[in-house]
């Protein structure tokens, strides 16, 4: 760790829940820096914002879409984004005033909904530090990554014990991560990201009446060369960085699963909804064993039934088709059995795994010791029959550390550009979610292509912290890598 070099501040990063989260800015400067930096209050689900429009819309299918359904959108003025024929549902943009209402009473079409938006906003960050060039990767054992001292996470979920039993992953397990996007070209995820099937499915869509393309901001900013999926915020490459990592700066639940990036989510804060879905059926379509959702937010149930109906339709579908999807809980510090009339983007949906945060109470500098690994995050959502296993997201002043993308947007993040070999501390349980990922691409290993049996092997290996059964604050316990594997007892 001698080798620990200068650090600038950051202050952003997105983060699960659509909630204006308190920045913390700190500089981490060696291993002997004190923690620093103001506690922040608990969230409120009262601050979770409304979605908004995308100028985009949903349209559902009676059975299957109209043989002519393109020609119909392309006269009315509109565009087809994708169809779907297996779930009977398709997203279309530039319809305007009368156009969606006369979509919606041709012969084949059951109902078209306009689309929405929410956000993905900002959590609590530390500072960004880039390590000596001559570090080396090590996939072989990540517990060599260069940057390990700080990573107390993968010791509480015991990831370094499946490593040492040579539980490394496999190139043949593919977890999607469905997000801003990820840096493939950083050191810690350089030819982890299969380019071939990572795709950016934002496309055009409206932002206060005018058009957004995130592939346009890639291309002026890194060139026609630069893959459109390509992380413009750095949210999605550090997520992506704890499921899988060489092990050059810091170490993954896993260092040869490969990763496919799936653009979801817009640097200026916007996540559509029919991004998402047309993600979680693209994924499902292409060959995913798991689907990493670090990403979501709070909404009505009144007014939204249509939409319920809708994320409900493709989860489903994936599930189907033998896809383990693993979702961030969200941090409003919410009760999630007791929130209401509120729909919890996606820990509401079924057939998914939703994961609270952990983290601890505090440390005595950066590389620790760490107080209480275990204890909840003062800012993760909650519910005794909503979170179904906890996994480590950071508390107080102990982050969770990873990549950080070089082609971030972010003016605070601009020092990560000079190389790729930066990282990033945040916390959140958008970090607590990769690491049920990464545990679940293990395990598709071991019992192949079956969601049940790996959300019940994750849930009756996890370490039970508080109580005897189920946990508002832990659901079956906190995730145990080694043990879901067998490794330990």
């Amino acid at each position: 760790m001698a080798r620990l070099m200068s650090a600038r501040t950051l202050a952003v990063i997105g983060c699960a829940g659509a909630v204006a989260c308190t920045k913390d800015v700190r500089v981490l400067s060696g291993p002997k820096a004190a923690p620093g930096g103001p506690r922040i209050a608990a969230m409120s689900a009262a601050n979770v914002p409304s979605p908004v429009g995308t100028g985009r819309h949903i349209v559902s299918f009676s059975a299957a879409a109209p043989g002519d359904f393109a020609a119909q959108v392309t006269a009315l003025g509109g565009t087809v984004l994708w169809v779907s024929p297996s779930t009977g549902l398709a997203a279309v943009s530039g319809l305007q005033g009368s156009a969606p209402a006369t979509l919606a009473g041709r012969k084949g079409i059951q109902a078209v909904d306009a689309d929405q938006s929410v956000a993905l906003v900002v959590p609590r960050v530390s500072g960004a530090t880039r390590v000596a060039s001559d570090a080396l990767d090590s996939p072989g054992n990540p517990a060599l990554a260069f940057f390990f001292g700080l990573q107390w996470n993968m010791l509480a979920v015991r990831a370094d014990a499946a490593w040492a039993a040579g539980f490394l992953g496999s190139p043949n397990v593919s977890v999607f991560i469905l997000d801003s996007g990820i840096d493939y070209l950083h050191f810690d995820l350089l030819n982890l990201v299969d380019r071939s099937r990572s795709v950016d499915l934002l496309g055009t869509f409206s932002v206060g009446g005018t058009p957004f393309t995130e592939r346009d901001t890639v291309a002026k900013y890194f060139g026609p060369a630069r893959e459109a999926f390509s992380d413009l915020l750095f949210h999605g490459t550090l997520v992506a960085s704890q499921v899988s990592s060489r092990g050059f700066v810091t170490a993954g639940v896993t260092s040869r699963t490969t990763l496919v990036a799936v653009k979801v989510c817009a640097y200026i804060n916007a996540c559509p909804f029919s991004s998402v879905l047309g993600g979680v059926i693209y994924a499902a379509d292409h060959g995913a064993d798991v689907i990493n959702l670090s990403l979501g937010g709070a909404f009505s149930k009144a007014g939204n039934g249509r939409f319920v109906g809708l994320i409900n339709k493709v989860f489903n579908y994936a599930r189907s088709r033998g896809v383990t999807v693993v979702v961030a809980a969200g941090n409003e510090a919410t009760d999630l059995n007791h929130d209401g009339n509120t729909y919890e983007t996606y820990c509401s949906a079924p057939a998914v795994i939703c994961v609270s945060a952990t983290g601890p109470t505090a440390q005595a500098s950066d590389f620790g010791p760490w107080t209480d690994v275990d204890a909840p995050a003062f800012y993760t959502n909650f519910g005794r029959s909503a979170i179904d296993v906890a996994a480590p997201g950071g508390n107080n002043d102990s982050f969770v550390w990873g990549a950080c993308s070089q082609t971030s947007r972010i003016p605070d993040l601009a020092d990560c550009a000079q190389a790729p070999f930066f990282v990033v501390g945040a916390e959140g349980t958008s970090l607590a979610a990769p690491h049920v990922s990464g545990a679940a691409a293990l395990l598709v290993s071991v019992f192949g292509r079956h969601p049940s049996q790996v959300k019940a092997r994750l849930q009756q290996s996890a370490d039970v912290v508080a109580g005897n059964g189920t946990s508002p604050f832990y659901g079956k316990g906190r995730l145990n890598v080694s043990r879901a594997l067998g490794v330990l007892p």
